[in-house]
């Protein structure tokens, strides 16, 4: 495993990193500039989308023909990392949740009149997607295996859904959906995919769920299906290829969070070490107190076992692997990271950390989220301890080059 990353890449994510010094930093501290769900708002967004497109740093994830720069998933982890620097970010270069997971399985599942259709004006930035999978109580939540909401076959070839769904991050701004639906009771092959438009007829959105906050632009909605009609060309992939569809957005979702999540931990470190340096207490500076270099050192070794197990993990999907274990680690791991981060961060800003003069609130409250969405971290325990069952000590085993 070589984690070296070519001059060109390096150029390209010096590139993202300066314009968010300059360009995405300074929003940060303009009330102005939030919308009332604290995240960047509209005027605010369209500006630095624009800017940000004409520089040629846009959807840097997606194959140049589909519109992006085609860098990989490794030069994903390399330019993920620098966009999040900010908590604006990754939004600007259209490299934000949702979107961004439901335009890579767009771009390697979709038909070509599909794309045409449903990929193209996300990746211009003309409208948002969600993908609507997760259920209430008897559905399935971290089990899809327990969805309810179900799709049936009409005597025209269309379908109708039925059923209901919340905690659809998104759902609110979103223009196009995937719907994850049950048309038969297979176990494998139960599951199928939808593409529907927010003005077909025959869903709504029930409420945005209130929660901890920040939110992505959207929220997090609870919908209801009431007969929503899909035509035949709108079924994603085949029917019962749903899991498949799930499996293929989920594993290098999840990785994005993980890349994207990095770039805010290194922002606490950041914020702690500038205020550390210059705040005296008892006549001593905070830098130079064993238990604060005690806490910075063990989050920058944290931090970075988390970009080695993303990197590890981006490494696989490169070259073709599925990355199932890697990129629960992952998960896993940086959560954990970035909550530790968060509150390390506001542990040595004291009562400035609990304030919102800085980020950290934001972000504290942000992380909480991150050991649930995309898999508890219990599911991916359990998963990981699956194939360890199964590999036994070849869990650990080195990949081997061929010969």
């Amino acid at each position: 495993m070589d984690f070296t990353i070519s001059p060109a890449l390096d150029a390209l994510r010096g590139r993202i990193a300066g314009f968010v010094e300059r360009e995405v930093l300074p929003l940060e501290v303009k009330p102005s500039a939030y919308d009332a769900h604290e995240n960047i708002a509209p005027g605010p967004l369209e500006a630095l989308r624009a800017k940000a497109r004409a520089q040629g740093l846009w959807c840097l994830q997606l194959k140049p023909e589909t519109g992006g720069l085609g860098v990989g998933r490794m030069g994903m982890a390399a330019c993920y990392e620098a966009m999040n620097r900010s908590i604006f970010g990754p939004v600007v270069f259209n490299c934000a949740a949702p979107d961004d997971g439901n335009m890579m399985l767009l771009e390697a599942v979709a038909t070509p009149d599909q794309k045409e259709r449903w990929l193209a004006p996300i990746v211009d930035g003309r409208v948002r997607s969600a993908f609507a999978m997760t259920e209430p109580h008897p559905g399935g939540g971290s089990d899809p295996a327990m969805i309810a909401t179900r799709a049936e076959r009409q005597p025209d070839g269309s379908w109708r859904i039925h059923g209901h769904k919340w905690f659809i991050t998104g759902a609110a701004e979103a223009a196009h959906f995937i719907v994850l639906a049950r048309t038969s009771d297979d176990a494998r092959r139960g599951l199928t995919a939808f593409l529907f438009h927010k003005d077909q007829p025959g869903w709504r959105i029930l409420r945005r769920i209130p929660i901890m906050g920040p939110e992505e632009h959207g929220g997090h909605c609870e919908l209801a299906f009431e007969g929503l009609a899909v035509a035949p060309d709108d079924v994603l992939m085949e029917e019962g290829d749903g899991m498949k569809a799930a499996q293929i957005r989920l594993g290098p979702a999840r990785l994005t969070h993980c890349m994207r999540w990095l770039g805010l931990s290194k922002r606490c470190v950041e914020i702690a070490t500038e205020y550390a340096a210059t705040r005296y207490s008892f006549g001593v500076r905070l830098a130079d107190r064993e238990s604060i270099q005690l806490m910075l050192g063990g989050l920058a070794m944290t931090i970075e076992i988390g970009r080695l197990l993303v990197m590890k993990a981006a490494w696989e999907l490169d070259r073709g692997g599925l990355a199932r274990k890697e990129v629960s680690m992952a998960k896993i791991h940086v959560a954990r990271a970035l909550h530790e981060a968060a509150d390390i961060a506001i542990q040595i800003n004291g009562a400035r950390g609990y304030s919102k003069d800085t980020v950290l609130e934001w972000i504290y409250r942000y992380a909480r989220q991150a050991r649930l969405v995309d898999g508890a971290d219990e599911v991916h325990r359990m998963l990981l301890n699956r194939t360890l069952a199964k590999e036994g000590m070849d869990f650990w085993r080195w990949p081997v080059a061929a010969s």
